[in-house]
């Protein structure tokens, strides 16, 4: 498995990041879901330590804290500890997720887990909005699916030879890498053979490509005082390009960003629509994404989309300001330098640069990325986003108050 070490000065901590290129959207049609359940169903134990409570109280042993997560670009599992427990660190989190045992029984239970978790995200309107914006912008695609999966597969269809066979199938170290970020001086040359812990299957066949943009409105009706808006747009933006990446971020603060962009300027403070409003820029492996959202009064949630979607035209046609170009950079820098003081952001950056993009992982190119976005390179930004967008709301509203405004 690919080992990248990134030094941090001045830091007591280390965080080591196992990640691989087998998140949702990797999933077939009846695996969806998987990859999520997959990334529970380790911590159960490896072969040193064979249980999840052996592995929580190693955990606890050395001071450590543990973690993972799924989303559609990557599966990924990572341990923050103190400098000089990074090798015992490393020890078990090698273990559990390079030697995982998958044992049936806590299978079976662990679906009740899961059950509870997907049913507390439908239970948050908020959650729910997100979901159903995927489902808006990307259809059928493993993009529009949610990355918890659904009910019926997690009770119902998983067994563990299917779990086996998707980790086996996905879980390739020449598309993942480890990351070990922070103080680095409690290690040796006895880590690099913990990563030889991870066996090495046939390199995964690509992930299906996104689709083509096809607008949708899709609302899930709920009988509310409160409704939760979302707005996913196509900036045509090259995605293997990172100044581009990185000027779409910039675009992405003066618009929704700060409490100095527009959108939380205009709608929330001038015209009071709504109490949260915010954008933010995502760009997947092969697309990029903008997204809209606001939490509001229903009563007040055309208007709000009404006069946010003008917004987008208005930078479109209009351009933004100079002034808001260069206070939107110093901002998105500052962030970013600020988020790098912590060793598990800038190693969940890593994996993403790394896995994802295919390029350097080099945290000071990030923010220095930000810091050199120019004025006319915002202005082409911002002239790629037509108004054409996908629109998902939750809420007392129907999808024809959308459709027709």
């Amino acid at each position: 498995m690919p080992l990248f070490r990134i030094p941090i000065e001045g830091t007591r901590a280390v965080t080591i990041l196992i990640a691989f290129d087998a998140g949702a959207r990797t999933e077939r049609p009846a695996e969806n879901g998987m990859a999520h359940f997959l990334e529970h169903l380790v911590f159960k134990g490896g072969e040193k330590f064979p249980t999840y409570r052996d592995v929580n109280q190693a955990a606890e042993s050395i001071g450590a804290v543990l973690n993972a997560y799924t989303s559609h670009d990557l599966v990924a599992f990572h341990i923050t500890a103190r400098a000089e427990r990074a090798l015992e660190a490393t020890d078990l989190l090698t273990d559990f997720v390079g030697r995982p045992r998958i044992d049936g029984k806590e299978l079976d239970r662990e679906r009740g887990v899961v059950v509870q978790e997907i049913a507390r995200a439908n239970d948050q309107p908020a959650v729910l909005a997100e979901h159903l914006i995927d489902q808006a912008a990307f259809g059928d695609h493993p993009l529009g699916r949610p990355v918890l999966g659904t009910v019926e597969h997690i009770r119902d269809t998983f067994t563990r030879e299917g779990v086996v066979a998707f980790r086996t199938r996905r879980w390739a170290p020449a598309r993942g890498g480890a990351f070990i970020v922070g103080n680095l001086s409690g290690l040796n040359g006895e880590v690099e053979d913990l990563f030889k812990r991870f066996p090495a299957p046939p390199i995964p066949e690509p992930f299906e490509p996104a689709p083509p943009l096809e607008p949708r409105v899709l609302v899930q009706e709920r009988e509310s005082a409160q409704s939760h808006l979302r707005m996913s747009y196509r900036p045509n933006v090259q995605t293997s390009d990172p100044r581009r990446r990185a000027a779409l971020a910039i675009y992405s603060t003066l618009l929704g960003g700060s409490m100095a962009s527009r959108l939380f300027d205009e709608i929330r403070e001038q015209r009071g629509l709504a109490y949260s409003v915010n954008s933010a820029a995502h760009a997947y492996a092969d697309v990029p994404v903008l997204q809209l959202s606001a939490g509001l009064e229903s009563s007040k949630a055309v208007d709000a989309y009404k006069r946010m979607r003008e917004i987008v035209t208005e930078l479109r046609e209009q351009g933004p300001t100079e002034a808001e170009v260069e206070r939107s950079r110093a901002f998105a820098g500052g962030a970013r330098t600020i988020a790098f003081e912590n060793t598990g952001a800038v190693a969940r950056y890593a994996a993403q640069q790394r896995i994802v993009y295919g390029e350097e992982v080099d945290p000071e190119l990030a923010i220095t990325l930000l810091d050199e976005v120019t004025f006319d390179e915002v202005v082409e930004v911002a002239a790629t986003i037509e108004d054409q967008l996908s629109v998902a709301c939750v809420g007392p509203n129907t999808a024809e108050d959308f459709a027709s405004a």
